[in-house]
Order: structure tokens, then C-alpha cells, then sequence
């Protein structure tokens, strides 16, 4: 891991551990996933948020306002909204990847989930989804999650990682 990665993935998991010891204390870990789920399809879907949370051209007073909007408008807990305020107020926002990452890893552990980061030749079937959740279950011990992706460069099969452990 590059330094500068290393750092923000500190700062992230800073963070992360206090959002979620908020979040688990308040009895809030249900709503923390469902804002979790919403702002990472939010950072996937809009070019906009991105540009916002990475670019330096805007100030903390212009970074604050949009995250406050951005939090009342899809509806965040107060433990996330205040944390999207905190993180733009001391211009920590580029970490908010990292951050949702980590949030999920907790959530899941907590959950005793695992996630598979899996990639498909093709589309899975939700039939083939499942069963191949089954067999990881069986394999780890623990619910999986799958993350699935596809490469149309592969010429068939799946390639699945499960923590460090990859299978081809």
C-alpha cells in the first residue's frame, strides 16, 4: 500500500470506528447499513459527489453546505449527517470511500458476514448467486456476501476472493 493510501485508509478507519461505536450504542447499526448502501451507490452514480469530495477547488464552508443537503435530501441518520459535516469541516472528505468500506467491513463482522469480491465472465443469475453464496458458506463458515463484477475479458468461469484467499 503507497503511503498516501495508507494514511487515508487511517484516517478512514478512525472515522469508521467512531461512527460505528455511535451507531452500535444507539441502537442505530440497521439505519448506519441502509446510509452506508445509499452513499456508496451515490459516489458510484454521481460524478458530481465525486468531484465534490476530492477536489481541493472547493472551500469547507462549500464542501459542508453540499454534505448537509446531500444528507437531509436522502434522508442519512444524524450520526452519518454529522460525520459528513465533521469530515468536511476538517477537509477529510476524500476519505469517504475508504470510510464506507470499512463501515461495511465492521457492519459485516458484527453481522458475522464475510464479502466475496467476485468476478464473472457473465451476468450471474440470481439462481447461480445463491448457490454460490451456499458453497462459500460452507466453505468459511460464515454468511457470504458477494460483491460481483464482470470481465468480459475472461473467457469463462469466476474468479472469487474471500478476505486474502483467492480461488480461480
Amino acid at each position: 500500500m503507497s503511503e498516501p493510501a495508507s494514511i487515508s485508509a487511517g484516517i478512514a478507519g478512525r472515522y469508521a470506528t467512531a461512527v460505528f461505536e455511535l451507531a452500535k450504542e444507539a441502537g442505530g447499526l440497521a439505519a448506519l447499513e441502509a446510509d452506508v448502501a445509499s452513499l456508496g451507490q451515490a459516489l458510484k452514480d454521481s460524478a458530481d459527489l465525486r468531484g465534490l469530495i476530492a477536489s481541493p477547488v472547493f472551500s469547507r464552508d462549500e464542501q459542508g453546505r453540499a454534505v448537509t443537503a446531500l444528507a437531509a435530501r436522502m434522508g442519512l441518520s444524524p450520526t452519518v449527517a454529522n460525520t459528513l459535516s465533521l469530515m468536511a469541516g476538517n477537509r477529510r472528505l476524500f476519505v469517504l470511500p475508504q470510510l464506507l468500506s470499512a463501515l461495511d467491513d465492521m457492519i459485516a463482522e458484527e453481522k458475522g458476514e464475510v464479502t466475496a469480491e467476485v468476478t464473472a465472465a457473465a451476468e450471474l443469475t440470481r439462481t447461480q448467486a445463491e448457490k454460490l453464496a451456499a458453497s462459500l458458506k460452507k466453505s468459511v463458515g460464515k454468511t457470504v456476501k458477494l460483491n460481483t463484477t464482470v470481465d468480459e475479458s475472461l473467457i469463462g468461469g469466476l474468479i472469487v476472493k474471500v478476505g486474502s484467499k483467492m480461488i480461480d
